[in-house]
């Protein structure tokens, strides 16, 4: 029997007028301490991107989540968060901001898949 690993995520939202409150599901982030984990899959529908919000860049917004994915595999150009420990890292990117770019907040589950979890939270929640 495979071990089971205790996991947090929180779903990335595109919230392009802040004060509206409306937002589209763009990403989930993955992160399970015990396992060492901290991923980020993320994808921006033109189509959906487009009805929702006209004027936004879509480059200069992939470019912004990009950062999410550098900041999770503490990758040197992530900035300084990219260096700090994968718990920081996580806490960090799920803080509550006032930003185009927002998370959900935190949840929990139990798995021995993190990375099939991760593709089905992804395909059920911004697919």
């Amino acid at each position: 029997m495979q071990e089971k690993h205790l996991y947090e995520y929180a779903v990335i939202r595109l919230v392009p007028k802040v004060e509206r409150e409306e937002f589209l599901n763009v990403g989930i982030i993955l992160f399970s301490k015990q396992a060492k984990y901290l991923k980020a899959l993320f994808e921006v529908d033109e189509t959906r991107l487009s009805v929702f919000c006209k004027d936004l860049d879509k480059e200069e917004l992939c470019a912004n989540l990009d950062s999410f994915k550098k900041i999770c595999e503490g990758n040197e150009n992530g900035g300084p968060i990219a260096q700090l420990d994968l718990a920081s890292r996580f806490r960090w990117l799920t803080a509550i901001r006032s930003s185009i770019i927002q998370t959900s907040r935190p949840h929990p589950g139990m798995t021995s898949d993190l990375d099939k979890t991760l593709n089905r939270l992804f395909n059920e929640l911004v697919l």
